[in-house]
């Protein structure tokens, strides 16, 4: 996807087909428009190549309340165009009652009691609470995190509840689900610069992640902990926790041991090492390969994690390394494949582009790309996105560009 994106959902045949639920040709316009491949479209919105065919050439109708659902959030569906059709708004955040619980009976009432500790706990129960939170992640990436946190200590606070009517494997289940909502919370901290709280919520999350057994969510917190040093600008820690990451859970999945890896290159390449960092992102990129190939084994907080997601860390790793240009080229690149729908880190990588291009010399267009990201930066993108149009608009100021003043007079105006 490139430019052409920003006026996508206004072309009139995408609308006419999304107003009409004409999903066949609401996918095959899509995809006129934005030149991705049917494996790809059915990776955003949760379906194989096969089904996105059928559905594009009217073999298959979408009768599923959770693949229509599943379809407009991958898509980045405007709600405009459903407005007399999207589900009521009776879940903490709007249209994130997971897809079929609104009209399953049956289900409702068995959540409703369970919830209220009228029932032990059953499975369908925590399927139904693996989907609700995995629907709010997926929420946060366009909408950012402060909306959501108050919603999050609450179901949590549910989860930790219904550990007294968990019994056998269903208990073990329990605390793992507390340990994905504590990892969540921690992430939404972190996005909001609250460092104490996040660390604290990272620390709850690996001790119940070792309670559970869950290899993948121990490694996951001490790989996010890096991540907390690296925006620190503190390498040799990222390094450290990162290494801790990868030696206390040999059993990791692939993903997770990918993502360990290029947490341990962003803190060589924070400390100037590029042979370390660029030995270490190799080696990342090899997991990711062998992971997607095999995605059914990675936990599903790691949804994000593919080459795009990849290619946009190269780019970050370059910028450290004071490659503005090749930083330039590999966060462009990664920014034309990521999907509408990741607004929050469409922000922040558009924030770095802008960086850069300043650092490589190009004041026009770093302006122009920093100008862009200035409206959803003010309102998602504080403190990250928003300090990093800051540091841009510093270096085109050191180098005498006049670029450098309009950016700083547009952002104290939003400040």
């Amino acid at each position: 996807m490139g430019d052409f994106d920003v006026n996508l959902w206004s072309h009139p045949q995408l609308i006419a087909a999304v107003t009409d639920e004409d999903w066949g040709a609401a996918f095959h316009t899509y995809r006129r428009l934005t030149g991705i491949s049917q494996m790809k479209l059915g990776e955003r919105v949760g379906l194989v190549q096969p089904d996105v065919s059928g559905i594009e050439r009217g073999r298959r109708r979408v009768t599923s309340t959770e693949v229509r659902q599943r379809i407009i959030s991958g898509l980045g569906v405007p709600r405009e165009l459903l407005a007399d059709q999207m589900l009521p708004d009776k879940s903490p955040v709007p249209a994130l009652t997971p897809a079929g619980i609104a009209s399953d009976e049956d289900l409702l009432t068995r959540v409703t009691n369970v919830v209220g500790g009228n029932q032990r706990v059953d499975t369908v129960t925590l399927d139904w609470l693996d989907r609700l939170l995995a629907e709010h992640r997926r929420a946060e990436d366009f909408i950012g995190s402060r909306p959501l946190v108050g919603v999050m200590r609450q179901q949590l606070r549910t989860v930790v509840d219904l550990h007294a009517g968990a019994s056998g494997h269903l208990e073990e289940r329990v605390i793992r689900l507390a340990a994905e909502h504590a990892q969540f919370l921690a992430w939404m901290a972190q996005d909001q610069g609250s460092s104490a709280a996040a660390l604290a919520w990272y620390d709850r999350s690996h001790e119940w992640a070792l309670e559970a057994g869950d290899t993948n969510m121990a490694a996951t917190t001490l790989s996010m902990k890096a991540h907390m040093a690296w925006s620190g600008g503190k390498g040799s820690r990222c390094v450290r926790l990162a290494e801790a990451a990868r030696w206390s859970a040999p059993g990791a999945s692939l993903g997770v041991q990918g993502m360990a890896a290029q947490m341990e290159a962003r803190g060589h390449a924070l400390s100037q090492d590029g042979d370390k960092a660029n030995r270490l992102l190799d080696e990342a990129q090899d997991l990711i390969g062998r992971a997607g190939a095999s995605p059914e084994d990675e936990p599903p907080w790691l949804y994000f994690y593919d080459e795009t997601w990849f290619t946009l860390q190269r780019g970050m790793a370059s910028l450290h390394l004071r490659d503005g240009q090749g930083a330039a080229h590999r966060l462009t690149a990664g920014l034309d494949a990521l999907p509408e729908n990741y607004r929050r880190d469409r922000t922040w990588y558009r924030s770095c582009l802008a960086h850069a291009l300043a650092g490589d010399g190009e004041p026009e267009q770093a302006l122009a790309v920093a100008l862009a990201s200035v409206p959803d930066a003010a309102e998602i993108g504080r403190p990250h996105a928003w300090d990093e149009l800051h540091a841009t608009a510093a270096v085109l100021v050191r180098l005498g560009a006049p670029e450098g003043r309009q950016l700083a007079d547009v952002l104290r105006q939003n400040d």
